[in-house]
């Protein structure tokens, strides 16, 4: 019987596991192209949320591991190296997920702050194109009033 996990150790694989499958489904969703800012930062909030959610199942994680090791320890060769191939995939996973939620978070706020730029390049581009416009249109000198030309060419 040492070498059985106790009952704590199923009920905390089944979360664990429960908790990478739904994180790694959320991830692997296709991400579509976003031109607006506020769907972008709701996009990070919720990566934000899943890293946190990842901390708070990091004990549990790390209760697995403890007990692997007790229980390989006690149990013989077999029982042994079966329950640390199955917390190595969960490692695995952990790792890979744990990867990918910082490569999206940073992939993602490059993106803002890229988006962000041209927002403000695309405003004031906006504001230098009204201007021209109405330079355009203002009234042309008379063709005798050379200071009047000479004005109007240095504008342009």
């Amino acid at each position: 019987f040492d070498s059985l996990p106790p009952a704590h150790y199923k009920e905390t694989m089944n979360t664990v596991l429960v908790w990478i499958q739904q994180s790694e489904t959320k991830l692997s969703m296709p991400q579509v192209a976003v031109a607006e800012y506020e769907i972008m930062e709701q996009r990070l909030r919720d990566l934000k949320a899943l890293q946190s959610s990842l901390q708070e199942q990091q004990k549990g994680l790390n209760y697995l591991s403890t007990t692997v090791e007790d229980m390989s320890r006690k149990a013989p060769a077999e029982v042994s190296q079966r329950y640390r191939s199955e917390i190595e995939v969960i490692l695995g996973r952990w790792k890979k997920l744990s990867a990918q939620l910082v490569e999206h978070c940073q992939k993602l706020e490059e993106l803002m702050t890229k988006l962000q730029r041209f927002q403000n390049d695309t405003k004031t581009l906006k504001k230098w194109m009204a201007e021209v416009d109405v330079f355009l249109k203002e009234e042309w000198p008379a063709l005798g009033d050379s200071e009047a030309l000479e004005k109007q060419l240095e504008q342009c």
